[in-house]
């Protein structure tokens, strides 16, 4: 008996370590029917809907974006818009201000004309055949259920809906400077996240987004002039041709006016789609990876920018499968639309065929197209991590050996001396600028994982991010998931990083301080003038040529990284958060140094490099 009981305790141990990373999450699956009037610019929808509670709790109410609400005169995202565009961020050099306006959006909601806004307008939700009361907050929907949703059960709702596309002013819309017909982004009601710190209805004033993990089947019924493109697989591509049959398959033409898209995607968690008469199609199957397609309008003078474009992330993929884990679904699709480049499953709209904002966008089918982080929370983790992926590839296909970071490190550098950074902790919605906002999101959030790579080393980085897909993708991580693999595969105590770079504005800011002989011994005196403790590479060159790296290790760290390169290292006892100056001892004479400078890889986020490096006269 004692032995049964052993093996037993043993298995829920084996378990529970193994169920760790599963953390429960809602489940989805949508049928959605839409009929698109291309005259109007309006369509009527239908959504037949699972929804899978796999939570403990009991749900009495449930709720929906209903994004295109926003695109009216006085909503949330117009008056916030315009309030922003009242803060100064600087000057140019006639003096003149410069505010902090969102070019895309400035005061344009607020001139839309009737016809030109857009509605998500629900006409009814329906659970076993009854209505449910309905509370609109602007673009929340707020459902108040007659029966409770308990805990690990499903239930099924019917929701009948009618919307105005509206004129293109940020994502979504139509008719964009581009001439798209319809970029149809946030255009479906989408049920909100429930999660582990409960319901997420954070209103659409301008930022990020999050979803549920399900299942979708979207059938689109448009004008037969229309070529579709969209998140998913096309299901009846030799149906409707345009370029999406098989070679030698011979489409019949359609009769009526209109014809019937049917796209599925299985384990994602939100669905685009962009129609135009003008579309053209480019396909690119990758080795081992997914078929490319390129939708664009069709115009002879651009048509070999696209096909470099294609060739480009063809190139670009398998650095991107090797360094951050293979894409899993059978295609991806890079459609002409939006207003610039914004990403979904499967497919982002973007605004031309630009290498950098193409690269940047497809990573977001990894950070957070699969590893789903609520953006709303920790919008770091989606724009950071796919800033740092994007500018990594881009040095790949460019062969580019300088610094790939640089511009980020530039940018949070330029940020902290502005006087406006605010901790990366803060909303996404409630950034008091979308100066401070964009270059903490994008900047500050990419030099997270490069200054990681300082601490723990770039190859045991690289481990890390491998780690974190495996573990994490189709979940939803936290910034506390993201160390603790950190954490196991590096050996190393990395809460301390994360707590004061995400959660602080404080700096980093080491300088070289003053040589000396001490009892027969150079002591090289290093000093920490920020308020943030890090590790410290220090690299002596002396005048004979050699040189060597000497790594002095953080305290709250626990450990040391492993060498890097084939420079001479000598390890030093750990220095201590508490203490600003540091002894460093050096085998020379004074005589004999060249050179000493604090990181000399240029990842450690220093704001004033100047007093990194001396040189010692001779």
């Amino acid at each position: 008996m004692k032995k049964i009981a052993v093996c037993i305790s043993l298995m829920i141990l084996l378990y529970t370590l193994h169920a760790q990373p599963d953390r429960w999450q809602q489940r989805i699956k949508y049928l959605v029917n839409v009929d698109m009037n291309v005259v109007t610019n309006r369509f009527t929808g239908n959504e037949k809907i699972d929804y899978w509670n796999n939570s403990p709790d009991t749900l009495d109410r449930v709720f929906f974006h209903l994004y295109w609400n926003a695109f009216q005169p006085n909503s949330m995202m117009d008056v916030r818009s315009r309030e922003l565009g009242k803060t100064v961020i600087s000057y140019n050099k006639k003096n003149e201000p410069i505010y902090d306006w969102d070019s895309r959006v400035k005061d344009r909601i607020l001139n839309l004309k009737p016809e030109e806004i857009g509605y998500d307008s629900v006409l009814s939700v329906k659970i076993n055949g009854a209505d449910q009361k309905l509370i609109w907050h602007e673009t929340i929907l707020e459902v108040k259920l007659d029966k409770a949703i308990l805990p690990h059960s499903k239930t099924s709702m019917d929701v009948t809906f009618n919307c105005q596309v509206p004129l293109q002013v940020r994502r979504s819309g139509r008719d964009n400077a581009e001439g798209i017909r319809y970029s149809m982004s946030q255009w479906y009601p989408k049920m909100v996240e429930y999660d582990y710190q409960g319901w997420n209805p954070n209103p659409y004033i301008a930022r990020e987004f999050y979803g549920v993990w399900g299942d979708y089947d979207v059938n689109i019924t448009i004008d037969k002039s229309y070529l579709v493109a969209a998140s998913g697989t096309l299901q009846n591509a030799n149906e409707v041709g345009f370029g999406y049959e098989p070679d030698g398959v011979k489409v019949k033409p359609a009769a009526g006016k209109t014809l019937t898209w049917k796209f599925a995607g299985q384990n994602i968690h939100d669905f685009v789609w962009a129609a135009d008469p003008t579309y053209t199609i480019l396909k690119k199957q990758l080795a081992n990876g997914p078929l490319l397609y390129i939708v664009h309008k069709k115009v002879d003078s651009v048509e070999s920018r696209w096909k470099v474009f294609s060739d480009t992330m063809a190139m670009a993929y398998p650095l991107m499968a090797k360094t951050f884990g293979a894409y899993p679904y059978k295609n991806y699709s890079f459609i002409q639309g939006g207003d610039g480049g914004m990403e979904y499953p499967m497919a982002t709209l973007i605004k031309n065929a630009g290498i950098i904002t193409g690269i940047h966008e497809w990573m977001h089918s990894w950070y957070q197209g699969m590893m789903g982080s609520n953006e709303s929370l920790y919008p770091w983790m989606d724009e950071g991590f796919a800033s740092y992926a994007e500018q990594r590839t881009t040095a790949f296909v460019r062969n580019d050996t300088a610094f790939a970071y640089r511009d980020s490190y530039r940018g949070y550098v330029n940020l902290v001396k502005s006087g406006k950074e605010e901790p990366l902790s803060t909303h996404a919605d409630h950034y008091n600028t979308n100066f401070a906002y964009s270059a903490g999101a994008y900047g500050k959030g990419a030099v997270f994982l490069t200054q990681l790579g300082y601490i723990v080393g770039d190859k045991v980085l690289d481990k890390i991010l491998l780690e974190y897909y495996n573990t994490w993708r189709f979940k939803h991580p936290n910034p506390n998931d993201f160390m603790r693999v950190a954490e196991k595969i590096s050996g190393m105590e990395l809460q301390w990083y994360k707590e004061y770079w995400i959660y602080t504005t404080k700096t980093i800011d080491y300088a070289v301080g003053d040589i000396n002989t001490v009892a027969g011994k150079t002591m090289i005196t290093l000093k920490r003038l920020g308020y943030m403790p890090m590790p410290v590479d220090v690299l002596v060159t002396y005048k004979d040529g050699s040189k060597e790296m000497h790594y002095i290790p953080m305290n709250l760290m626990y450990g040391a990284k492993p060498e890097e390169d084939t420079t001479k290292r000598i390890i030093h006892p750990e220095w201590k958060w508490t203490n600003p100056d540091y002894q460093l001892p050096v085998d020379h004479a004074i005589t004999d140094i060249k050179e000493i400078e604090i990181d000399p890889s240029k990842r450690l986020a220093d704001i004033n490099r100047v007093n990194n490096k001396l040189t010692v006269p001779d």
